[in-house]
């Protein structure tokens, strides 16, 4: 039948959190619904972030961030969609977001590594980030040693 989605259960004691594989040809509507749903479901204990653009105050689901940085004495929230203002502290808005999607790679940056689209590691021991749309950043090297530890632990292998 189409539209079918074939489900299967599989338990492992060495998964402590559920982890969801989808496998398709393609990237449709249908497979966009069940991310979405999915995230909806398990970002309930994560708060959406009340965030200002040109427009005034939005709400922005954790999911679609980017990265929240300070610039200067002000913190930065950044989607696809635009950058919005955001009136908390970038300590006070840490603890807001969910720590398996988001990582600290400065004093002055938290990064989405959902939204990470390459990690570029070099020798002079700093880690460039390139994100899926299109800006960049650096990470400090006091936070190398945390984030290598963050990426070993989602891909199960030494970075």
């Amino acid at each position: 039948m189409k539209n079918m989605v074939d489900i299967e259960v599989v338990l492992d004691d060495k998964y402590i959190d559920p982890k969801v594989m989808i496998l398709t040809k393609d990237k449709t509507k249908q497979v966009e619904n069940i991310v979405y749903a999915i995230e909806n479901v398990s970002e309930n204990d994560f708060p959406i972030i009340p965030a200002y653009g040109d427009d005034g105050l939005e709400f922005i689901s954790q999911r679609d961030i980017v990265r929240v940085y300070k610039d200067g004495r002000k913190v930065s929230l950044e989607t696809a969609d635009g950058t919005f203002s955001l009136k908390k502290s970038l300590t006070g808005i840490e603890e807001d977001l969910n720590p398996t999607r988001f990582v600290r790679i400065s004093q002055s940056e938290i990064i989405n590594l959902y939204k990470v689209k390459r990690f570029d590691i070099n020798i002079s021991g700093t880690i460039g980030v390139e994100f899926e749309n299109g800006s960049k950043s650096w990470t400090s090297r006091s936070c190398v040693k945390t984030i290598k530890n963050v990426l070993k632990s989602s891909l199960g292998q030494e970075v």
